[in-house]
């Protein structure tokens, strides 16, 4: 995905819904503050999306730009009209979220996750791309270690999960050491 691609999928998503804003949650949130990030952190054809203003039309969304719609058809990549779980991000991140508003979002906001607070809800999920994706955020330098851990005591999740998240944290660090 590129960033014209993601401004156009804001662009769509705010019509469909109604909205001028909407939440950028997904792995493609990162090029909301990193326009050129590497290719395999914007591989993924998929935008997940909640409107700001009324969430409830999120399943518009996924019904006019999902997967297999004549958008995604057209354009090679789909928008997911989703309802964020709560707990899923570390405290405070609407605040850090990265606004991306331009023409080519027809002046609708977009606003997209913070990089820790990326990686602290792609950790949450736990599955192996997930896992790739934040290990990826490491190796490119894109986010800190001290920052990403903070988010993830920040976040509202069973100590267990806690303590697991910080423990891969540490032990990809010394993966990665190990092969500079």
């Amino acid at each position: 995905m590129t960033r014209d691609q993601l401004e156009h999928a804001i662009r769509a998503a705010c019509d469909i819904a109604g909205d001028t804003e909407l939440w950028v949650f997904g792995s493609q949130a990162i090029l909301g503050e990193y326009p050129s990030a590497p290719e395999n952190l914007r591989s993924s054809i998929e935008v997940d999306v909640q409107p700001k203003n009324c969430p409830e039309a999120a399943d518009e969304i996924d019904g006019a730009l999902g997967e297999a719609s004549v958008f995604h058809a057209t354009h090679g990549f789909y928008v997911h009209g989703l309802l964020i779980e709560p707990t899923a991000f570390p405290e405070g991140w609407q605040e850090r979220a990265v606004p991306v508003r331009s023409p080519g979002t027809n002046d609708n906001t977009g606003w997209c996750l913070e990089a820790h607070d990326l990686a602290a809800g792609k950790l949450c999920a736990y599955r192996e791309k997930d896992r790739e994706f934040v290990r990826t955020l490491l190796v490119e330098d894109i986010i800190s270690v001290v920052t990403l851990k903070a988010r993830i005591r920040d976040m509202t999740v069973a100590a267990d999960l806690q303590e697991r998240l910080l423990d891969w944290i540490d032990i990809t660090v010394e993966e990665l050491k190990r092969t500079e």
